[in-house]
């Protein structure tokens, strides 16, 4: 009976890296940049996180070191794609390829493992305790849990409501006629990208915070379930959220499951659940909807 009174924390508790990639997703495609590298992000800002707080001893300055290499690989993406014109689908695929392999590098030049780091602590508040209500309270007040709400509760507003946001949407629409408005359409794409990446490394942070340390690949496909959320989404900042809380509470059920089932063979079929259900989403087309007219249009130089 516990595990499955223990789904609600769990599910908020998992969902929080699928639901910042996913509306980091949003920010990015709605501007006309195709973001495949939503797994680079997720895994440059776990490392950077615990690292800097390794080194620093300050989990506080390991969550702003994580967000900054968010918006670093966020921005460096937007540049490759509308400065250096590489096609967003070969920088975002780059971008997650160079982004695994650096971690591990890292993780051998600093630690001497290939594996993980060194273990932190991990913001800890609320009570302790293993009952559902202890549990729910400490991911109710994890700081970085309430800092991820608050971006993801914000976005539809600042996406549908301010003048950035009008911006942002008009050059993800039709780019030329933004320019011919007098919006700088690269600018603000870069300018989009950069909030996606702070959005998206919000989600790393706090998937290495909850396991208190660095694994390699510990992103572990969640960009790529993040990417299925946007397009089910139609591309609304609020449907994604609420499509990766589906989602988390797939892998929540996948955990309940696999406490209750007796066999190997069983547990390996629990394990498989939402990647199935995703895919089977996917292909009957629920939720589908049109991407912005003008995702992957660049404007001319001039």
């Amino acid at each position: 009976m516990s595990s499955w009174l223990s789904m609600l924390p769990e599910t908020l508790r998992i969902s929080v890296p699928y639901a910042c990639a996913a509306v980091a997703g949003v920010w990015a495609e709605r501007s006309g940049v195709i973001h495949i590298g939503l797994e680079a992000v997720l895994l440059t800002s776990s490392f950077s996180s615990v690292a800097a707080a390794v080194a620093s001893g300050s989990l506080l300055v390991g969550m702003l070191a994580g967000v900054l290499a968010g918006v670093v690989v966020s921005v460096g993406h937007a540049l490759l794609v509308e400065r250096a014109r590489v096609d967003a689908v070969v920088s975002g695929v780059a971008l997650n390829l160079l982004a695994y392999a650096a971690t591990r590098l890292a993780l051998r030049g600093l630690y001497d493992s290939a594996s993980n780091s060194p273990s932190i602590a991990g913001f800890d508040l609320g009570p302790k305790g293993g009952d559902v209500g202890a549990m729910l309270a400490r991911v109710l007040l994890d700081p970085v849990t309430l800092g991820a709400a608050l971006v993801i509760a914000a976005s539809p507003w600042l996406l549908a409501r301010t003048r950035l946001g009008l911006r942002l949407r008009a050059c993800g629409e039709s780019p030329e006629a933004a320019r011919s408005l007098g919006i700088d359409v690269v600018r603000t794409r870069v300018l989009a990208l950069a909030i996606s990446g702070a959005i998206g490394a919000l989600g790393g942070v706090h998937l290495a915070f909850d396991q208190h340390r660095f694994e390699s690949g510990m992103s572990a496909g969640r960009g790529f379930i993040a990417l299925a959320a946007v397009v089910l989404s139609g591309w609304r900042a609020g449907r994604a959220a609420l499509a990766c809380l589906v989602f988390g509470a797939l892998e929540a059920l996948q955990i309940a499951l696999q406490d209750v089932s007796g066999t190997s063979k069983a547990t390996t079929l629990v394990q498989l659940l939402p990647y199935v259900a995703t895919l089977v989403v996917l292909a009957l087309g629920i939720g589908r909807a049109a991407a912005p007219r003008g995702l992957g249009q660049r404007v001319d130089d001039g």
